[in-house]
């Protein structure tokens, strides 16, 4: 039987065995910590690279549907509906009256519930069965007085209703016997009804995919019961220059396929001759006055000559097609070039990548003067307008959506440009409109001028008409309050949708580039300071990551205590003034054009609290302020909760006419600030 040694040289011996455990069992825990170190950055890498895969097999897939839809555009189109001239007559159902509230009677006093209270002796009874009697007649008058203010009422609302409703069917009868008198010139032959026609059955199909054109000018021969009409082409970037993108794992970058030159002249090529079939489609398809015996088409780009190197249009396919032959085609089978050209003995440019041009046989200008043009510059360039125009023209849009309004006078007007009036019951009433024709944005002081005048004057709702837009500090301001904010590409969409003209500098409803001496530098002169203040003595890492949806631009886009600033200066980390505990500079303008969030984060700092969490993160806001350091407003966010060492306060987000809103955040993580910014694509060694 062993025994333990109780010498010192057995006690020293059991000494160093205790300390060779303990220094395997820390050698072992150390290789467990290495392994899942390395097998987390095996999964992080793998992560990595399946997204990377993935989106790569995305932009690949959306590559091919453009080439696809591009392939199968005029079979695509043949499926559209005929266009007809009564899909330009509106129905004259108005919307219902609805007196909301005022339709509910006011509830008269029950004498059931009016009964004497109290009284052992019959005079004391009786002053109580008087006492109920007088609180039942005092309660009965007040309801039929109520009741009869509301009758009051609801007749002026239905009186206000019927008046709105007799506007909007007067003005869809107008607009009825303006399509009966449009559609009776077509059978007269009439030259300018039958181009308004037809060019209103071009502008209606629903054939044309995102990003073609729609420019037209075109005249009618009466005698010759022939159409003659330019239209306007795509480009020859509509044809997409990337065959696909694979993704390289040991580059750690996206390599790009070309497509074949020869691939991508032909499938253009083809894509003209199906752009001008399917016009010649829509318009005899939409001929039910029989009007057209034939077309004169010709197809052009609106580029630079390679002649003279001046903007001009150059003539890339011609044909003349008469009914009799065109009717008996098959569209959706044949080879559009072959069709074009030899059935058709139509003219296409054999290098139209090249702009080598074509000449028309026929111009909508040798018809005679009677020329009509559709889109294109000729629409009015917003920011040019005469002042004054612009006014009126906002006026006319609001007349337009079935308001009454006029300008109002240059001196005296009380900082309003247009007056408007909705006649709609209820929810309308006085309206007070300003006109800012700016390039850059509108600052919040003029949207706080505007609410000022719409309490003023005692007007119902302000409107603010902009050709920029409105930073995050208006909206904030405008938000419960009765404003409401036009930007410069909301303006544009109004106008076409109510059949009004205008353009943003480019003409595609985007602004042109701000005239500066450089426009290679984002404008970082105008800001705002985002100050965080907080409950609770806890320290906290305040971060910001500029970000396109949950990704990070980059490692530089995340600015923290280690990284102050992104490259473009668009945003960075500021020392913050009381009663702020953090603060960071952001300026929109010039967050790079593909970052449609910027995503504030709060983190325990570690080296201060290590053991602290967020539960005494409370009692958070953001306030918005201006370079002067004057509030905006104010934005709450979600309280931290136990256990949580980082927290997403929230995210500006662009809206799709380039203004910015904010979007409580509240999502929590309890391993800090390197598990959140995992979340958004940021690799932590």
């Amino acid at each position: 039987m062993s025994r333990r040694s109780s010498g010192f040289v057995g006690v020293w011996a059991e000494v160093q065995r205790q300390q060779q455990r303990q220094s395997e069992a820390q050698a072992r825990q150390l290789r467990a910590q290495e392994r899942q170190a390395r097998a987390y950055q095996r999964h992080a890498i793998q992560s990595h690279r399946e997204y990377r895969h993935a989106e790569a097999r995305r932009q690949t897939e959306e590559l091919e549907a453009r080439v696809q839809s591009l392939q199968g555009l005029l079979a695509t189109g043949c499926r559209a509906p005929v266009f007809r001239s009564t899909a330009l007559l509106r129905s004259e159902t108005v919307e219902p009256f609805q007196p909301g509230p005022l339709a509910v009677p006011v509830p008269m006093p029950n004498p059931n519930q009016y009964q004497a209270q109290g009284g052992w002796t019959t005079a004391r009874r009786a002053q109580a069965q008087a006492e109920a009697r007088a609180r039942f007649e005092r309660d009965w008058h007040a309801a039929q007085e109520a009741e009869a203010q509301r009758q009051q009422r609801l007749a002026t609302a239905q009186r206000e209703y019927d008046r709105w409703a007799d506007v909007q069917r007067t003005e869809v009868r107008r607009h009825n016997a303006g399509v009966a008198e449009v559609t009776a010139g077509v059978r007269r032959g009439d030259a300018e009804a039958v181009v308004e026609y037809f060019s209103a059955a071009l502008y209606a199909s629903t054939a044309w995919p995102e990003g073609f054109p729609r420019q037209l000018s075109a005249a009618y021969d009466s005698a010759a019961r022939q159409l003659v009409l330019d239209w306007e082409l795509p480009g020859y970037d509509i044809v997409p220059e990337v065959k696909s993108v694979r993704y390289m794992p040991t580059l750690d970058q996206d390599k790009e396929t070309p497509r074949p030159a020869g691939q991508r002249r032909a499938l253009y090529r083809d894509v003209l001759a199906q752009c001008l079939l399917l016009v010649l489609r829509d318009l005899f398809a939409a001929d039910e006055y029989q009007a057209l015996d034939s077309v004169a088409l010709n197809g052009f780009v609106d580029d630079h000559d390679p002649a003279t190197g001046r903007r001009a249009h150059i003539f890339l396919t011609t044909v003349m097609a008469r009914r009799s032959m065109f009717t008996d085609l098959r569209l959706e089978q044949v080879d559009a070039a072959s069709c074009l050209v030899d059935g058709l003995r139509g003219q296409l440019s054999s290098r139209p990548d090249q702009r080598a041009a074509v000449r028309p046989s026929r111009r909508p200008q040798d018809v005679g003067d009677h020329v009509v043009t559709h889109g294109g510059e000729e629409e009015p360039d917003l920011y040019e307008m005469d002042p004054i125009a612009f006014e009126s023209l906002v006026a006319e849009l609001f007349r337009a959506m079935g308001m009454q309004a006029v300008t109002t006078q240059r001196s005296n007007d009380g900082g309003v440009d247009v007056d408007a009036l909705d006649p709609t019951p209820i929810r309308g009433g006085k309206i007070v409109v300003q006109v800012k024709r700016y390039r850059n944005t509108v600052p919040p002081t003029a949207v706080r001028d505007l609410y000022g005048t719409v309490q003023d004057v005692g007007a119902n709702k302000g409107v603010l008409v902009t050709t920029s837009g409105f930073g995050p500090g208006s909206h904030t301001f405008a938000n419960g309050k009765p404003l409401e904010l036009i930007s410069g590409a909301e303006l544009v969409d109004l106008l076409r949708r109510y059949g009004l003209r205008g353009r943003l500098g480019t003409g595609d409803g985007t602004a042109a580039a701000p005239v500066t001496p450089s426009n290679t530098a984002p404008r970082t002169d105008s800001y705002n300071v985002l100050g965080m203040s907080w409950s609770g003595n806890v320290a906290l890492d305040v971060c910001a990551l500029v970000c396109n949806g949950n990704r990070v631009l980059s490692d530089e886009h995340f600015v923290f205590f280690n990284n102050p600033q992104t490259p473009d200066g668009s945003v960075s980390a500021l020392t913050a003034t009381p009663p702020d505990k953090a603060a960071i500079r952001a300026s929109f303008e010039a967050l790079p054009e593909n970052a449609d969030r910027l995503v504030l984060v709060a983190a325990v700092d570690p080296e201060v609290n290590p053991d602290a969490d967020l539960s005494g993160f409370t009692d958070a806001r953001i306030r918005l302020l201006d370079p002067s350091m004057a509030e905006l407003g104010r934005l709450e966010v979600s309280d931290g909760r136990p256990h949580e060492t980082a927290l997403v306060l929230g995210s500006f987000r662009r809206r799709a006419n380039g203004d910015w809103d904010f979007v409580l955040g509240g999502k929590g993580y309890t391993d800090g600030l390197v598990q959140l910014v995992q979340e958004y694509g940021i690799e932590v060694a």
